[in-house]
């Protein structure tokens, strides 16, 4: 069978009619796909996933901008209600975040902070030896204000992006390997396509060409990061926007919003942590997945970012009149420019939560951890009670087939 791969009009028709017989009716086929061709390659229709909206959640939010070294600098605060939308098919999961939102709620609020800004390419060059791996991370450490002039200065690489700026390049020797992490600052969009590009044109052009040692081959990719996968370095370093969220739980709303006590919360934890530590898991939290795979696919995020986006590390602690809990993204791989975020259900639901188009990236990433954390604040309180009762009556209440 012929399968006509172009996005244009004839093309995308072509596809339907080849399909129509397999489709129990034709809702998924729309007429009209242009404003999605930009998005994928060989477009054929949609697939409507409904969005729920939580809110309002109650966020202190900080105002954020890059200095001229890449540092996240705090210029102001402000208090906010915010609504967050979900795109997901998992029953109990709005309900549930919507009870952790009222108990935060009902205790103050959250209180959100970015901590840092990078995204990172691991390239590998492979050397004839380890002595000369180790000449090159040497040299490649040391030739970073070169490099980001050399860059600066680029001009017969019309690929390369203005937007990406280098920060720092850090070594790993392996054998004869020459790990590289390139990492970058990228502005309102996640940027994986732009330092993609402008790490080609460093491997390629500069240390291939320039390097004191001559390696045998460049790898763009060398799985040293942990590309849209969960990895030590992201859980560590931050890959994306590193954030945290966070609120003191009164000790009336977690007996009366949440039905359980401190003390019993504080034992889920206590277990979930060791549990955690027993399986080698690179995560320590209870269910933000969830959470963040509904946000990104209501607001056109790069669903293949989710498994590190939810990496998480979740602390609660006693204090005087309830509980402080807070959780940690190390690497929410967030944008409000490009990608999907061009879609335009996407740039609805962006707008909606105040985030879209430029300057808007750090808000968009405190909402999805504030979100997260309400969400974790919920599923934590039902597994806490006695032999996890309500968290079992949720999943039967709010389940699927029987």
């Amino acid at each position: 069978m012929l399968w006509p791969r172009k996005n244009d009009a004839e093309s995308i028709r072509a596809r339907q009619e080849l399909l129509k017989e397999r489709a129990d009716d034709g809702e998924v086929f729309w007429d009209d796909l242009t404003p999605w061709t930009k998005a994928a390659e060989s477009v054929t229709g949609v697939a409507v996933i409904p969005v729920s909206v939580a809110g309002p959640i109650p966020v202190s939010l900080g105002e954020y901008e890059l200095d001229e070294d890449g540092t996240v600098v705090e210029t102001g605060r402000a208090g906010e209600d915010v609504f967050v939308p979900l795109a997901h098919t998992e029953g109990g999961l709005t309900a549930s975040m919507q009870r952790g939102t009222k108990a935060a709620a009902e205790s103050g609020g959250f209180r959100t902070h970015v901590l840092s800004d990078r995204i990172t390419r691991a390239s590998c060059f492979l050397c004839r030896d380890t002595d000369e791996a180790i000449r090159l991370s040497r040299w490649v450490e040391g030739e970073l204000p070169a490099m980001r002039q050399w860059l600066e200065e680029l001009t017969d690489f019309p690929e390369l992006s203005r937007r990406a700026k280098l920060r720092e390049a850090k070594t790993h020797v392996v054998g004869p390997m020459c790990h590289v992490l390139w990492r970058w600052t990228t502005g309102d969009a996640v940027g994986p396509n732009m330092m993609t590009r402008n790490s080609y044109a460093l491997n390629m052009g500069y240390v291939m060409e320039r390097a004191p040692v001559k390696p045998e081959r460049a790898m763009l990719e060398g799985n040293m990061g942990g590309d849209k996968k969960p990895s030590h370095e992201y859980f560590q370093q931050g890959h994306g926007k590193t954030v945290i969220a966070e609120t003191t739980l009164t000790d009336e709303a977690i007996r009366r919003v949440l039905r359980t006590t401190p003390d019993d919360l504080l034992e889920l934890s206590w277990v979930g942590t060791h549990g955690a530590v027993a399986s080698g898991m690179q995560s320590v939290a209870f269910t933000p997945a969830s959470a963040i795979a509904a946000v990104f696919a209501a607001t056109g995020q790069d669903l293949g970012m989710v498994g590190t986006s939810s990496m998480a590390h979740g602390t609660g602690r006693r204090v005087e009149g309830g509980l402080h809990v807070s959780i940690r993204f190390p690497g929410l791989e967030v944008g409000t420019v490009g990608g999907g975020t061009t879609l335009p259900y996407a740039r609805s639901w962006l707008a909606v939560m105040g985030c879209a188009g430029e300057g808007k990236v750090y808000r968009f990433a405190q909402m999805v951890a504030a979100a997260a954390l309400s969400l974790e604040i919920s599923a934590s309180a039902a597994m806490a009670t006695a032999g996890s009762e309500n968290f079992f009556r949720a999943h039967h209440d709010h389940g699927g087939l029987r």
